[in-house]
């Protein structure tokens, strides 16, 4: 499997972690160094990927439990050497989002090491 479609991957565990309120995705699509940073309507927000995992876990019952529709669109992704940065459109919670997404390979795994959000509309 080529870069691309492992990064391409990450960002389907990414997207899977928050569709299923899932902790294990999420501590899988990450770095555990990883961040996750912007602003939500309520303001500036700032947390640790085990303040993600529990955040997205809390979410229940599930979006996909909900039947809400999966919607993910990956924009672009530039690859450099062992980096990587996506940009991605996402649905989560009755709110568009625009991220992104900077990867790190460690130990032959694509992994999110810095997610930067951005709501639309």
């Amino acid at each position: 499997m080529n870069n691309r479609q492992q990064i391409t991957n990450t960002i389907q565990t990414y997207f899977d972690c928050m569709y299923e309120s899932s902790s294990e995705k999420a501590h899988t699509a990450f770095h555990p160094d990883a961040w996750i940073t912007g602003y939500l309507p309520n303001g500036f927000q700032h947390m640790s990927v085990t303040g993600f995992a529990d955040f997205v876990a809390s979410q229940q019952p599930s979006p996909k439990a909900n039947g809400e529709p999966a919607e993910l669109e990956i924009i672009s992704i530039d690859i450099a050497g062992h980096t990587a940065v996506a940009r991605v459109r996402d649905a989560y919670l009755g709110l568009t989002f625009l991220d992104t997404l900077s990867f790190i390979e460690h130990d032959g795994e694509w992994r999110i090491i810095n997610k930067l959000f951005h709501v639309e509309g």
